[in-house]
């Protein structure tokens, strides 16, 4: 009796689809019927280039590691994301035009179980250089009459944000539960609650994508178990590190309520921006302003430059002031606040 890769895998697909009891007869002799061309020749591509496809949970996968790879998984920056992909093609179409711009550590097809592509995947090269490439020659590339796909640098996502811890919770406490339920946690930081009065958040940071994925999952279900409180658990959102970096600068953190209503004023754009670059070694912001036409109203036009030392290039542009009664440091002082709210913004710490 022949047996085969391509067999196999045939195999394996049908028993999943019973085993799942997802179908009855009449939707899988549709299913399999349904572009039935296409689905022979990705059978004969796995067969005569010796390929192993392995389904789970609605992703199809080949590789990762491929064969003969030696060593720990290529670096953040080597995954790339495919989108437009027509619906009614697969691996043995795909795979070997991305494998033109260099060597596939791992490629992942999105599929329905119609047994259609979603019209999206993920392909991670061995190298950064590679997938750098693959983006420069396929995005807007048609690779069907009519289908131009898009390419672009994946999003490898290693942060969660965990809301609604107690306030009593320590940052070394919640590290050593942390590990003992997730694996290759890298860093934990702990700040006041945005959302939610008297509670903690604490941003994760962990090794790789797939070890957030993991750690999600398994904080997901297990959430109301964590220290007898229901948190909520997510992927980190944009910006929200920076703006609660700032807010700890503006108003250290304590866990205990505020009793005394005679707090401090909050520092200035620019004593906020200064003490960002002290904290993160970037270099004192160095400001140059030059004060250009007064407009009709009185508001006073200036060009500005600043340099932050260990940035990698300067800011610069135009922005206004009232300034037709300020004496000359006041209209300096007032541009350097204007700047600096605007280049916090720039960096994520602020709204705009």
């Amino acid at each position: 009796m022949k047996s085969s890769r391509a067999q196999t895998y045939m195999e394996r697909a049908d028993r999943s689809m019973m085993d799942n009891n997802m179908m009855n007869t009449d939707s899988e002799a549709w299913i399999h019927s349904l572009n039935k061309d296409n689905k022979a020749s990705l059978l004969e591509w796995i067969e005569k280039c010796n390929i192993n496809l392995v389904q789970v949970n609605g992703q199809r996968k080949c590789g990762g590691p491929p064969a003969g790879w030696v060593g720990e998984a290529p670096p953040l920056g080597t995954e790339i994301f495919i989108n437009n992909l027509p619906q009614e093609i697969y691996e043995d179409k795909i795979i070997p035009l991305f494998q033109t711009a260099g060597t596939l550590y791992e490629f992942r097809l999105m599929m329905t179980f119609s047994g259609l592509n979603r019209g999206f995947g993920f392909a991670r090269y061995t190298t950064v250089h590679h997938a750098e490439l693959a983006v420069s020659m396929f995005n807007g590339y048609e690779i069907l009459p009519g289908y131009k796909i898009g390419v672009c640098k994946s999003i490898e996502k290693c942060h969660l944000e965990l809301d609604g811890l107690p306030c009593a919770v320590d940052k070394v406490f919640l590290t050593s539960v942390l590990n003992e339920v997730t694996v290759d946690l890298e860093k934990v930081s702990l700040f006041a609650s945005p959302n939610m009065e008297m509670k903690n958040l604490t941003i994760l940071k962990y090794s790789s994508h797939r070890a957030a994925t993991m750690a999600k999952r398994i904080l997901c279900k297990g959430s109301h178990l964590l220290f007898g409180c229901q948190i909520q658990v997510n992927w980190m959102k944009n910006s929200i590190k920076k703006k609660l970096y700032l807010r700890t600068l503006l108003k250290p953190h304590s866990s205990a309520p505020q009793m005394n209503l005679n707090v401090e004023p909050a520092p200035s754009g620019v004593e906020c921006l200064r003490l960002i670059c002290d904290q993160l070694g970037q270099g004192q912001p160095v400001y140059q302003i030059k004060f250009l036409s007064l407009g009709s109203c009185g508001w006073l036009r200036f060009w500005y430059q600043v340099v932050i030392p260990n940035y990698c290039e300067p800011f610069t542009g135009y922005a206004w002031l009232i300034g037709d009664k300020l004496i000359p440091t006041d209209k300096y002082e007032q541009a350097k606040e204007i700047v600096a709210l605007r280049i916090l913004a720039k960096l994520g710490y602020i709204d705009d």
